[in-house]
């Protein structure tokens, strides 16, 4: 690359020959001005007012307008001349955090080059303290006709140097930031940080200008005799007024999504689930229900009593019977049926009391009341077995 600048690095009392060349390049495509009548070349000629000729570059020096209008002659020697340490010098003022500039104030870029061998040791002293001191230098130095501010940080294995703005070369923002106070709700932030997370990251390698290729495209068409393309028509309200910002929002998420190929994916959206409808109790006998279903314990109670009634019945049809079959048996009968009796009554007694549930003190006391009632019926029976067998004895 070639050098627009020579001169040196000055670090305290360490020089390093140095060799300015520009760190970047314009890819812009350069345009002609030319007559529209014939396409003749418009050509800026440069004359001198007082002899009304066109004079060659070479015969081109420098000037400087005064108030009164009179030309004072600038010449390459008086600048070089001027009692200024940065002439062709870099002179390093200060080592800050790379944090500090502000990058309003970046201009042009220049890569240093180390002029010669001698020129490497100290070249490399510097690169590798600014790297391990996580640090940029900032320093002064003068070209094309005036000081400048500059800063010198690493890139891979070279030190580059940013042109700086000098702080009152700097707009102050004043005056432009909205005028009217504005409140931004957190679901219209949530849903900024959705579409920022949805964008991601870019490498910066693949980003290109399509402009300046769509320009060679068109010129290549219009130079091989082809019709240019137009572009595609702008849609109706595109770019407009945006209403709706949470609108404008989601459609710019789903936008990206789709752009990413993962349309699948999920919205950071906030769902509502709606509340269950209270049903108003009903009036029955112009009383008003609380509860239209039957408790379960209720069921299970119906179906205790249903069970006692069976067994009371069944144990007054056995009353009878028992009574028949006594007045026939004997005396041995008589105290085995007693026995078998009082065991039977007693065996009833306690299935009663088993199948009557527990939680409940009006039914187990039902049940005792059924069981001294069939132990009543069958006591007489009983005594009337002992009478007969005495009166058999006696005669």
């Amino acid at each position: 690359m070639r050098s627009i600048w020579n001169g040196a690095i000055s670090f305290g009392l360490v020089s390093i020959p140095i060799k300015l060349v520009n760190a970047t390049e314009s890819h812009s495509i350069s345009f002609r001005q030319i007559h529209l009548e014939d396409g003749g070349r418009i050509r800026y000629r440069k004359f001198c007012e007082l002899e009304e000729k066109e004079v060659a570059s070479a015969e081109i020096g420098k000037g400087y307008e005064a108030a009164d209008g009179a030309i004072i002659p600038i010449t390459e020697e008086d600048l070089a001349s001027l009692p200024i340490p940065t002439a062709r010098t870099i002179e390093i003022v200060a080592f800050v955090p790379g944090d500090r500039i502000d990058p309003l104030q970046m201009d042009a870029a220049y890569y240093l080059s180390a002029n010669g061998v001698p020129a490497a040791k100290p070249y490399t002293l510097l690169r590798e303290a600014l790297k391990r001191n996580k640090k940029v230098a900032i320093a002064k130095f003068a070209l094309r006709g005036r000081e400048r501010l500059g800063m010198l940080r690493v890139v891979d294995d070279v030190i580059a140097m940013h042109g700086l703005l000098w702080p009152d070369e700097v707009r102050s923002p004043e005056e432009v930031a909205p005028e009217t106070q504005v409140t931004v709700r957190e679901a219209e932030l949530d849903l900024a940080d959705a579409l920022m997370d949805t964008l991601g990251e870019v490498d910066m390698e693949s980003l290109h200008d399509d402009y300046r290729s769509a320009v060679e495209e068109m010129i290549e068409a219009k130079a091989s005799g082809e019709g240019v393309v137009e572009a595609p028509a702008v849609p109706e309200g595109a770019g407009g007024k945006v209403i709706d910002l949470m609108a404008a929002l989601k459609s710019s998420v789903k936008a990206a999504k789709e752009a990413r190929g993962d349309a699948a994916a999920p919205e950071r959206e906030a769902r509502v689930t709606p509340l269950k409808s209270r049903t108003a109790p009903k009036d029955v006998g112009g009383k008003k229900s609380t509860s239209t279903k039957a408790k379960p314990a209720a069921s299970g109670s119906g179906t205790a009593r249903k069970t006692t009634a069976k067994k009371s019945a069944a144990s007054s049809r056995t009353a009878p019977a028992e009574k028949a079959s006594t007045s026939k048996a004997g005396a041995a009968r008589a105290s085995t049926s007693k026995a078998s009796t009082a065991g039977s009554s007693t065996s009833k007694a306690s299935t009663s009391k088993a199948s009557t549930p527990k939680t409940s003190g009006s039914k187990a006391s039902a049940s005792k009341a059924t069981a001294k009632k069939t132990t009543a019926k069958k006591s007489p029976a009983s005594a009337s077995a002992k009478k007969r067998a005495s009166r058999r004895r006696a005669s």
